[in-house]
């Protein structure tokens, strides 16, 4: 008996241990399925790869220990051990983006395309980025970009402008998960509402190559990219920022995501507060630094009905409160200058996108929207008795309502042809609103403007072969405001004589709308009065003509890797719009935009970037440029005429150095530097009795920050602290105006001063 029952066990074991089992399921990343990846196991002792919705298997595995591997371009190469014992195993994985130089980039031919492979330089901002710098805020990440530069443009509210290629905020274009709906009036304070836990990563495009986005994207196009929820993860942060030593600044954020088992449906939350102190630099009894109460939520949410049928969402709010003028502890209608801003901004977003049963088609679908509802308070207390009187009874208080809308279909078709290459057809359509309203009834200001575009896109992504690539496309825009339908093509090359160098050149032409755009909707102080822009009734549309042409070289070891760029750019603008002065009425100095002649803008854009092992990396850009009118432009009565651009220096750049010895411990030195500009100073202050052009010094910003990291890999927890400088000279403007009739559009230099910093970080990631 005893010997039946051990042959019977010995055949069990045998029949077992003969058995074949698999192992199955999905490969992700960037919240969608991700096809074409590699996977091997046991160094390609078996291996597969995934299809077109993720999904791959590997049969025929007998039981026993084994080691994944998934891999894709652009992507952190995934291993993982795994175990069969008896049964098929289920293992879905997720994939990262790689800090290489090949990531999977969206914004130059709305289609997943890796970055090597795109016929127009798209460069990368991600949370790392963000977190390397201390950022708090879309702005202060944003200049560490090549060809990009944040400003000031207020003392006293202290609102921010994006330069891309030495062009004004109002030549770019900012999207919001690839949609317009970042508008003019969101465009004065948005960079610094925006906190980064909510943005996953920021792609940006220099130049004319990014017209297929439409009006007000000449100088470029800045994608911001919200959470994506792919795991189930929460994390809490806390940073304390000390400015000039008596400022204080609290940020706290929260982020989490959930998705579920089948990986089909997922949400993702985040969170933001900031605090910060006004600020006064100059001991004058008014802020340089403006106060800053900030509150942010937003949700975003995916939807799997099927493999091939997806929609997404995203909703977000931003509040703030921002006040800048006198420090005096009074109604502020009674302070003798002041700005106070309320904010309340909402956007969202839904997309649904099809994967047609050809496996060659898609279409995608989407409405998108922003309301932003502010109030407001511009004033200066009048010196002449009966002044204030009538000005206290009739305080000049204002409100403004933005409303942004688009609706629009995006249809992509592949061709395969062995003989002519592939090639991606896109044909889209967009509708886009904007309305807005924004009045000072004392000051007898009023902006009450609808625009409307209906358009239509068509673009050929046409890869001729491995080595050349040729994209065309041209968009037709029909805006309100002009009277005749606007042509936009496109044209851009890229060949490749090698897998590490590529080269690449585009034209386009573009267009700007006459319509109010970011600092036109905003009132500055100068001369004891109000300035304020109004538009002429007769302002055509701007338009534009721009080439570039680059070299970019990369290449990539076990433990090496680096790269460089140089790229030459040259647009001319016609009709441009410039400002002239129009005197002054009661309330102050007014100006008229109204269109000029022409303008030339051209430059050169270097950058260098180097990863050693992953533990030191070097990234750095910088910018000589010229930007000029053809003819001199009288800024103000009694001024020389001048072709130079404002506030536009010929040379700005940056560098980031980051080292990693080990899991633990990271740290990280970045550097700004901005050369010399034209800068108008008006008189009124005592500092300055006249109005005249200066040319400011350049100037540069050192930072440092560096952090301990404790990883408990059992429960995969994470612990951070960190601290460091921003500014660490203090190399912040010192020639403020002071006063109440300062001139508040005289700002320069660094966004802060000297600022130290110390934070916490808790992470867990199931």
């Amino acid at each position: 008996m005893i010997r039946k029952i051990i042959l019977v066990m010995i055949i069990h074991c045998s029949i077992v241990n003969g058995q074949k089992f698999s192992v199955e399921g999905h490969v992700y990343a960037l919240g969608k399925p991700l096809p074409l990846a590699n996977i091997s196991i046991n160094n390609n002792s078996f291996g597969t790869t995934s299809d077109l919705n993720g999904k791959y298997l590997v049969d025929n595995l007998p039981t026993g220990n084994y080691e994944i591997k998934i891999s894709y371009i652009g992507f952190k190469t995934l291993y993982k051990k795994i175990k069969i014992i008896n049964q098929n195993l289920i293992l879905d994985v997720f994939l990262y983006e790689d800090n290489s130089l090949n990531e999977v980039v969206i914004s130059a031919t709305r289609t997943a395309k890796q970055r090597n492979n795109s016929s127009t330089i798209v460069n990368i901002l991600k949370r790392e980025n963000f977190e390397n710098v201390q950022a708090c805020n879309l702005s202060e990440g944003l200049q560490f970009q090549s060809g990009l530069r944040i400003e000031t443009n207020c003392q006293t509210c202290n609102y921010t402008q994006l330069r891309i290629n030495g062009l004004s905020g109002g030549y770019s274009q900012i999207l919001i998960n690839g949609r317009p709906i970042f508008s003019p009036l969101t465009g004065l304070y948005g960079l610094d509402q925006m906190p980064v836990n909510m943005i996953e990563r920021v792609e940006t495009i220099r130049g004319g190559a990014s017209t297929l986005y439409g009006s007000s994207s000449i100088a470029g196009v800045v994608n911001i990219i919200t959470k994506i929820p792919t795991n189930n993860y929460l994390e809490l942060s806390y940073v304390k920022r000390v400015i000039n030593g008596s400022a204080f600044d609290d940020v706290f954020n929260i982020n989490t995501s959930l998705v579920t088992k089948n990986k089909r449906s997922g949400i993702s939350i985040f969170a933001n507060k900031r605090i910060r102190d006004g600020l006064d630099l100059n001991n004058d009894n008014y802020t340089e630094l403006a106060k800053i109460e900030n509150n942010s939520i937003g949700i975003s949410l995916f939807k799997l009905f099927s493999e091939n049928e997806k929609i997404e969402a995203s909703l977000s709010y931003l509040k703030e409160y921002r006040f800048g003028g006198e420090t005096i502890d009074q109604p502020i209608f009674l302070k003798n200058q002041a700005e106070e801003r309320k904010h309340d901004v909402f956007m969202g977003s839904l997309d649904f996108e099809i994967n047609f049963p050809d496996k060659k088609s898609s279409l995608i679908t989407y409405i998108a929207g922003q309301l932003t509802d502010r109030h407001h308070f511009t004033g200066i207390l009048p010196d002449n008795e009966s002044e204030i009187i009538e000005y206290t009874n009739n305080p000049p208080f204002g409100s403004s309502e933005n409303t942004t809308f688009q609706a629009g279909f995006q249809y992509n078709y592949q061709i395969e042809n062995s003989a002519l290459g592939n090639n991606i057809l896109t044909l889209g359509s967009e509708y886009i609103l904007d309305k807005i309203y924004d009045e000072i009834s004392a000051y007898n200001f009023l902006v009450d403007q609808n625009t409307k575009s209906n358009s239509i896109f068509l673009q050929s992504d046409w890869e001729i072969s491995k080595k050349f690539n040729f994209l065309t496309g041209v968009r037709a825009d029909k805006h309100n405001l002009i009277q005749k339908a606007i042509l936009s093509p496109r044209v851009s090359a890229l060949y490749k004589p090698s897998k590490n160098l590529q080269l690449r050149c585009n034209w386009s032409t573009g267009f700007r709308a006459p319509q109010a755009f970011d600092a036109d909707l905003h009132t500055a102080f100068a001369g004891g009065g109000v300035s304020r822009i109004n538009l002429n009734e007769n302002l055509k549309e701007e338009k534009s003509n721009s080439f570039s042409a680059s070299i970019n070289f990369d290449k990539a070891s076990e433990k090496l890797t680096y790269g460089f760029t140089f790229e030459g750019f040259y647009t001319t603008l016609k009709n441009v719009f410039v400002l002239t002065a129009m005197g002054e009425d009661e309330f102050g100095e007014t100006f008229e935009k109204q269109n000029g002649d022409m303008a030339r803008v051209k430059g050169i854009t270097t950058e260098f970037r180097l990863d050693y092992n992953r533990t030191i990396q070097l990234e750095c850009g910088f910018n000589v440029q010229s930007s000029l009118y053809e003819n001199s432009v009288v800024v103000a009565d009694g001024l020389p005429a001048i072709k130079d651009f404002l506030k536009t220096p010929n040379m700005h750049g940056f560098g980031i150095i980051n080292f990693t010895p080990n899991e633990s411990i990271k740290a990280s030195i970045n550097y700004i530097f901005t050369g010399p500009m034209k800068i108008a100073h008006f008189s009124g202050a005592p500092e300055q009795l006249e109005d005249e052009i200066i040319s400011s010094s350049s100037f540069s910003e050192l930072g440092f920050k560096t952090s301990y990291i404790l990883n408990a890999k059992k429960n995969n927890l994470s612990y951070e602290i960190f601290g460091g400088i921003k500014n660490i000279f203090n190399s912040y403007q010192k020639d403020f105006d002071s006063g109440k009739n300062r001139d508040s559009n005289y700002i320069y230099g660094p966004s802060i001063p000297r600022t130290f910093f110390l934070g916490i970080k808790f992470s867990s990631l199931k």
